[in-house]
C-alpha cells in the first residue's frame, strides 16, 4: 500500500508559515519594528524602496545580538520571550512566537547586521529562502539593521497579487502609525525612495498625534481617563465637530499593542448616538492597561485580535468614560460675549419715563409715481430693472444640472450595470409631469406605470459619467481659487497623495505638496466650489488605499464617483417641476440609468397591474 501522509520539507513548511505571518510588505515592517521595540530601542529608522517590493530596511539602536543569537534567530520557534507555558500568560513583549524572522527569510533575501554593546565587532548574516548564505564579522554600530530584499521572489503568485505602490505604501504607513502612537518614547523616521516622509521625535502622546495627523488634532481631542481594579483606560476621543463618515482615525491599544475590537468600538460610539449625524463616527486613541494574564493575544497570527477577560465589564467602563469626557467638554456650549468697543448702557431704575422709538416715514411716497425715485432712477430704468430680474429668474441656471453633454460617452461600463433597470423605455415620454415625495424622490408617470426616482442617486450617476468622461478624454475642467487653501494632512495621507498627484490632476485638482503633510490647493474641479476640499481630498485618498485600487482606469473611476457623491444634491433638497424634469432628462441620456456606479438602485417602477392589485 502506498504512503499517502508525508512530512513536509522544512522549506515548504516555512513558506506555509510565512503565508500566515507575511501577507504583504507592511507585515514585514510590522514584525521588524516590534522586534526593535522588544530590544529596547529609542530610535528606529525605516527605509523603503518601491513600497517594499525591492527593499525594506529597519535600523534600530537597541541591545543587538551576539553572533550565535543572530544565527539561531532565523530558526523556527526561536524566541527570547518565553521559556514555558506559564510565560504565555505574562507577556509584556511583541514577538513571542519565534516565527517572524523564519517566515520572512523563507520568502525573501535577508541581511542582518547586529552588535552587542559589550562586543567590539558585530556580525553580518545573509539568508535566502531559509538557507544561510554567509556569516562574517563586521564593524557596525550597537543595535540591529535588517534589510529585506526581493520579497516573495520565490512565490511569484503572492508577488503578483500585491497591489499598487500607493496601496502597499499606505499599508506600511498605517503599520508605522500604530506603533508610533503606542510608543511616543521612541523616535521614528521613514524614508520612501530616499525622500523623508515621517520624522517623529520623542514627544508626549498628544504631540505625537499632532505630528502624525496634523495640527487640527490639537483642538479635536477630548481627554479620557479612568482607573479601576480591572483596567485603566487613557487617551483621547474626537470632538462632535470632528466626526466623519469615512477616514476617522480609530485606534485601540492593549498594553502597548494595537488591536481591533468591534465590541469595544461599539462602546465608544454609543455615547455619540443622537449627538452626531447618522453614519458619522469620531476618531479615538484609547490605551488599555490591563494585567497580562487577562489578555490572550494568541488567537490570530497577526496578533491584532485579542480576547480579554471581563469584556462586558470593560465595555461598561469604557462607554462611561467616553460619555463623561464628551459630556464634560461638550455638554454645555459656552457663550463668549465680546464687549470691546460696546456702549455702556445704564441699568433701568424704574422711575425714568421711557417712550417707545418712533420711525419717520413719508406716507405719501409712491415708488411708481411719474417723478424721479427717491433713490434715483426714472420709471423706465426701474421697469427695465424689474424686467431683468424677472428674466434672470426665468433663466436661472440649474446649477446642479447644467453643462452635462454626454451623448457619446467613451468610458467603460461595468458589466454588472448592464440590464439592471437601465432600460431606456422607462424614459419614453419626452416631457415629464413630476411631483416630489419627501423632498428626496421624484414620481412621474411612464408608459408602464409609475416611476419613482431617487433624486440624489440619479444626480450621482449623471455627475459620475460627466467627470469620468472628462478624465478619460483628458480634459479636466479646473476652477482656480482666488487664494490657495492650506491643509495639514496626516503623514500617511500626505505620503499616499504624493503617488496620487497625477490622478488628482486628471480630475481637475491643482495641488502642491509643501512637505511634512502640508498641501496647498490652488484649483478644484469645476462645479465643486465652496465645499470642504480637505475632507474631499482625504476621502479620495482613503478610497484609493482602502479599495486596493491598482488600475488607473478603476482608480480614476473611483475618483469620479467620490467627486460625484460630494457634488450631488442632498436628500431633503426641494426641487421645482422644471428641475425635476431636467434631472430625468439628463438621467435618460446616461449610458446606464438604473443604478449608481457603486450598485445602488436609482429607479423603481410600479406597474399598472401592481397598482390595480393594491385596490382589489
Amino acid at each position: 500500500m502506498s504512503e499517502i501522509i508525508k512530512i513536509l520539507s522544512e522549506s515548504v513548511a516555512n513558506q506555509i508559515a510565512a503565508g500566515e505571518v507575511v501577507q504583504r510588505p507592511a507585515s514585514v515592517v510590522k514584525e521588524l519594528m516590534e522586534n526593535a521595540l522588544d530590544a529596547h530601542s529609542t530610535r528606529v529608522s525605516i527605509l523603503i524602496v518601491d513600497a517594499g517590493r525591492t527593499s525594506i530596511q529597519i535600523i534600530d539602536n537597541g541591545s543587538g545580538m551576539s553572533a550565535s543569537d543572530a544565527r539561531i534567530s532565523f530558526e523556527r520557534h526561536a524566541t527570547s520571550k518565553i521559556q514555558n507555558t506559564i510565560d504565555l500568560f505574562a507577556l509584556n513583549t511583541f514577538g513571542f512566537r519565534g516565527e517572524a524572522l523564519t517566515s520572512i527569510a523563507a520568502v525573501a533575501e535577508v541581511e542582518l547586521i547586529t552588535r552587542l554593546e559589550t562586543e567590539d565587532v558585530g556580525v553580518k548574516i545573509v539568508v535566502k529562502a531559509s538557507e544561510i548564505i554567509s556569516q562574517e564579522p563586521v564593524a557596525c554600530a550597537v543595535g540591529s539593521s535588517f534589510t529585506v530584499r526581493n520579497l516573495f521572489f520565490n512565490i511569484p503568485a503572492r508577488r503578483k497579487f500585491l497591489k499598487g505602490n500607493q496601496t502597499e505604501f499606505g499599508h506600511i504607513t498605517r503599520e508605522i502609525e500604530r506603533v508610533a502612537i503606542a510608543h511616543p518614547e521612541v523616535a521614528f523616521t521613514l524614508l520612501h525612495q530616499g525622500v523623508e516622509v515621517m520624522n517623529l521625535p520623542i514627544s508626549p502622546i498628544k504631540s505625537r498625534l499632532i505630528s502624525l495627523f496634523g495640527k487640527k488634532m490639537n483642538k479635536n481631542l477630548l481627554p479620557v481617563h479612568v482607573s479601576t481594579s480591572i483596567v485603566t483606560i487613557t487617551g483621547f476621543v474626537g470632538t462632535i465637530e470632528s466626526v466623519r463618515k469615512k477616514g476617522s482615525e480609530q485606534f485601540f491599544f492593549v498594553n502597548g499593542r494595537y488591536i481591533r475590537h468591534f465590541y469595544f468600538h461599539k462602546a465608544v460610539l454609543e455615547p455619540y448616538v443622537n449627538l452626531v449625524p447618522s453614519g458619522e463616527q469620531p476618531s479615538y486613541f484609547l490605551f488599555f492597561d490591563i494585567s497580562p494574564d487577562s489578555v490572550d493575544v494568541n488567537i490570530h497570527p497577526t496578533k491584532t485580535e485579542v480576547k480579554l477577560t471581563d469584556e462586558p465589564a470593560i465595555w461598561q467602563i469604557l462607554s462611561a468614560a467616553v460619555r463623561e469626557s464628551v459630556g464634560k467638554h461638550e455638554g454645555v456650549p459656552t457663550i463668549d460675549f465680546d464687549t470691546d468697543g460696546m456702549p455702556d448702557i445704564p441699568l433701568y431704575d424704574g422711575k425714568t419715563q421711557v417712550s417707545p422709538p418712533k420711525v419717520n416715514y413719508n406716507p405719501g411716497f409712491n415708488p411708481f409715481s411719474q417723478s424721479k425715485r427717491a433713490s434715483g432712477g426714472t420709471d423706465e430704468e426701474w421697469s427695465a430693472l424689474f424686467e431683468n430680474i424677472g428674466e434672470s429668474r426665468l433663466k436661472e441656471p440649474d446649477t446642479f444640472l447644467s453643462g452635462y453633454s454626454l451623448n457619446s460617452p467613451s468610458y467603460p461600463v461595468n458589466p454588472e450595470e448592464q440590464g439592471v433597470l437601465g432600460d431606456k423605455n422607462a424614459f419614453a415620454e419626452q416631457t415629464y409631469s413630476c411631483i416630489q415625495f419627501r423632498e428626496s424622490y421624484i414620481v412621474t408617470k411612464v408608459s408602464s406605470g409609475l416611476m419613482i426616482v431617487d433624486q440624489r442617486a440619479a444626480h450621482i450617476r449623471i455627475l459620475y459619467e460627466k467627470y469620468l468622461d472628462k478624465i478619460i478624454n483628458n480634459c479636466p475642467v479646473s476652477q482656480g481659487l482666488l487664494f490657495p487653501e492650506m491643509y495639514q494632512l496626516s503623514m500617511s495621507d500626505a505620503a499616499a497623495l504624493t503617488d496620487l498627484m497625477e490622478d488628482f490632476a486628471a480630475v481637475g485638482f491643482d495641488i502642491s505638496n509643501m512637505g511634512h503633510g502640508a498641501v496647498a490647493v490652488h484649483g478644484v474641479p469645476s462645479g465643486l466650489e465652496n465645499l470642504d476640499y480637505e475632507k474631499l481630498i482625504v476621502l479620495m485618498i482613503h478610497s484609493a488605499i482602502d479599495d486596493g485600487i491598482d488600475s488607473k482606469v478603476r482608480q480614476r473611476s473611483a475618483f469620479a464617483l467620490s467627486l460625484a457623491k460630494t457634488a450631488a444634491i442632498r436628500r431633503g433638497t426641494q426641487l421645482d417641476e422644471v428641475r425635476m424634469s431636467e434631472l430625468l432628462k439628463r438621467l435618460s441620456e446616461c449610458e446606464v440609468s438604473g443604478i449608481t456606479p457603486d450598485g445602488k438602485k436609482i429607479i423603481t417602477i410600479i406597474t399598472d397591474s401592481e397598482i390595480e392589485k393594491l385596490f382589489n
